[in-house]
């Protein structure tokens, strides 16, 4: 098999240099949004000719590796409550025209039944992603879609009342053109934000990009605990002070790590935190390793814990509120005698104590970037697309779904349910469409 293309049982085939086929659709990317969208046009429209153009050897990449190799295909509730970026109002139409019961419904339809895990997260019956990635490429392959593979878009130019792609092997027309390249996270699989360029040469504006649902840095040294309690998870709740005002508070589990602090609740607090910091606003984070109380609350436990248990030592007291290790790192922190007595536990000692409880302060020094984001904060402006066709207000007859808008979810499948419904909405827009050649 040539080195180019993919195994997979996709109908396949190489660019010719000049070629003067014109295609009714041309989809640039060839992941979630754009396999999604080839397959909805053609169920809904079976007579349009599409061509799928895909920059990677393999399609697929970022379906592969999400959710731990098990793909969390969407979630059981989901809002544009849950997603940053853009206008809701905006996501909030695109959501409901496509939502999580059609979602599951299409899976159920090529093969992949769902099922419902923690935090309403819905995985493969078969807890594969290549399972997933399989049964969308057999169905693209089933509604005629061709997938052509290292085949990257370099940029795209109107010709006539359609458009004209150069890529790595040559050009291609189309009448209409759909940009479904994903943003900058896990560059490694195609998406390096190359494509904001080819928007902005269309005429789109792009808010500025960050990583989104990606691990944070923390500063060492003897001030941080961090790196004696790697692999430790526990629940906190985050607090994002921007120019000295609490912005964004989000409550869940945080993982320790060797470099900083990881797990869903950072995931999902770093695009907060690095856009206030690509804003050049001062902002800081804190940790209240006590989620839903007050510092009034704890400080109020430790004097009632102290009358019950009066011979308890500190140690033992605290760690029947934060997992042992952090118990023990917080109170060497703070250089608090970890055999002190509840009876022997002074008002100032308390109530330092207490503060590092509800507000301990994490040093963020930036993030581990793109190569571990799992999105993109940032894209395209959502105010320069049609929410009820997904079509640019700035360029007709080009489509942008996915992620390269300005559109982030936080974690737990809420990103590839907006690549579904996206995708869902342009194809019902293409399907009604006139085929037009760009002759």
């Amino acid at each position: 098999m040539s080195a180019h293309l993919t195994p997979f049982r996709a109908k396949l085939s190489r660019l010719k240099p000049d070629s003067t086929r014109p295609w009714d659709v041309a989809i640039v990317g060839a992941g979630a949004a754009g396999l999604a969208t080839a397959i909805f046009t053609q169920r809904l429209h079976g007579r349009r000719s599409i061509v799928l153009l895909e920059g990677a050897r393999k399609p697929g990449a970022k379906i592969l590796v999400s959710g731990g190799s098990r793909c969390n295909v969407t979630n059981a509730a989901v809002s544009e409550a849950d997603f940053w970026g853009g206008r809701r109002t905006i996501m909030r139409r695109v959501l409901r025209d496509f939502p999580v019961r059609d979602t599951i419904a299409f899976f159920r339809d090529i093969g992949v039944g769902l099922h419902e895990e923690a935090d309403g997260k819905l995985f493969p019956d078969s807890q594969r992603a290549r399972d997933v990635l399989q049964a969308l490429l057999d169905e693209t392959h089933r509604a005629a879609g061709t997938l052509m593979v290292d085949n990257r878009v370099l940029r795209i130019e109107r010709e006539g009342k359609g458009f004209r792609l150069a890529t790595s092997r040559g050009h291609i027309r189309a009448a209409r053109v759909v940009l479904a390249t994903g943003g900058q996270s896990l560059p490694k699989s195609g998406s390096d934000g190359a494509a904001f360029e080819i928007a902005k040469s269309l005429g789109h504006t792009i808010v500025p990009t960050t990583p989104a649902l990606v691990p944070l840095l923390l500063a060492g040294g003897a001030e941080s605990i961090h790196g004696t309690l790697s692999g430790v998870s526990q629940p906190v709740e985050l607090a994002l002070r921007i120019d000295g005002t609490v912005a964004t508070r989000l409550t869940g589990a945080l993982l320790w790590t060797h470099f900083g602090v990881s797990g869903p609740v950072t995931l999902n607090m770093s695009r907060h935190w690095l856009r206030a910091r690509l804003e050049g606003r001062p902002a800081s984070l804190t940790a209240n390793m006590c989620p839903g109380l007050t510092f009034e609350d704890v400080d109020a436990g430790w004097t009632r814990r102290a009358a019950e248990r009066p011979l308890a030592t500190l140690t033992t007291a605290l760690s029947t509120i934060l997992p042992a290790s952090v118990a023990t790192a917080v109170l060497e922190r703070l250089q608090l005698d970890a055999q002190t007595t509840l009876a022997h536990f002074t008002r100032d000692d308390r109530r330092r104590l207490t503060h590092a409880l509800t507000a301990w302060p994490l040093d963020v020094t930036g993030s581990r970037g793109y190569n571990h984001a799992e999105a993109t904060a940032g894209g395209v402006s959502l105010d320069e697309i049609d929410a009820s066709t997904m079509q640019s207000r700035r360029c007709p007859g080009l489509f942008l779904v996915g992620e390269i808008l300005d559109v982030d979810g936080r974690i737990g499948g809420f990103n590839f349910q907006w690549a579904w419904s996206s995708a869902r909405v342009a194809a019902a827009a293409l399907s009604v469409e006139a085929s037009e050649n760009t002759g």
